[in-house]
């Protein structure tokens, strides 16, 4: 299988940390949707990132589902069975992917020219993060997010979007307003699969 984009993205990146942990083989190819438009194009006609194909040539978009081809081929999730503690797995790890999806869009929003910007939406976008970011906060201090020793989709969510934030948007994210999402976020990093993947514009 073949994993491609960059791993300044962090659907991309959050894809790669859980295939390797449910060691899935796969390789990687670094291709940006920006600059080798041509290139991945002939991957998937749709220019998306992260983009699999699989063993038999399917090309399988979007990394939710991505991770979920990955769960079928190993035959497990790292997500809990119990109840009550998937749900709120389940929880968390969306509120992760919103702290990155509102991300995203604050780097896109900033890179319109000042003319096209429109004020409204700009603070919308940055309540939203911050509001994510609060959330995550507080699980990260309850305990419910952890850098282990078995990370769940959630502890890998949180800890790639509280990356993205600090590498493409730091003056909106100060370390220092969610300490114990910044402390998770700093300890997963320190794993050897966080490392395998580091946050990379090349």
């Amino acid at each position: 299988m073949l994993l491609v984009g960059m791993l300044d993205s962090p659907y991309v990146r959050r894809a790669a940390i859980t295939g390797t942990l449910l060691e899935v083989p796969f390789e990687h190819r670094s291709v940006s949707v920006f600059r080798h438009m041509d290139e991945f194009r002939a991957i998937n006609p749709l220019i998306k990132a992260p983009s699999l194909v699989t063993d038999d040539g399917t090309v399988i978009s979007e990394s939710l589902l991505i991770i979920q081809h990955f769960e079928d081929v190993a035959g497990r999730s790292l997500r809990p069975l119990e109840p009550v503690a998937r749900r709120r797995d389940l929880s968390l790890t969306g509120i992760g992917i919103v702290a990155a999806d509102k991300a995203v869009a604050i780097e896109y929003e900033r890179k319109r020219p000042e003319a096209q910007r429109y004020a409204p939406w700009q603070e919308r976008i940055v309540e939203q993060l911050h509001t994510a970011l609060g959330l995550l906060d507080a699980a990260a201090a309850d305990g419910a997010l952890t850098a282990g020793p078995e990370l769940l989709p959630s502890d890998i969510a949180a800890a790639v979007a509280w990356g993205f934030c600090r590498f493409v948007i730091p003056a909106f994210v100060p370390e220092d307003r969610w300490p114990a999402l910044a402390a998770q976020a700093q300890a997963c990093e320190a794993l050897d699969v966080f490392k395998a993947w580091p946050i990379d514009r090349e």
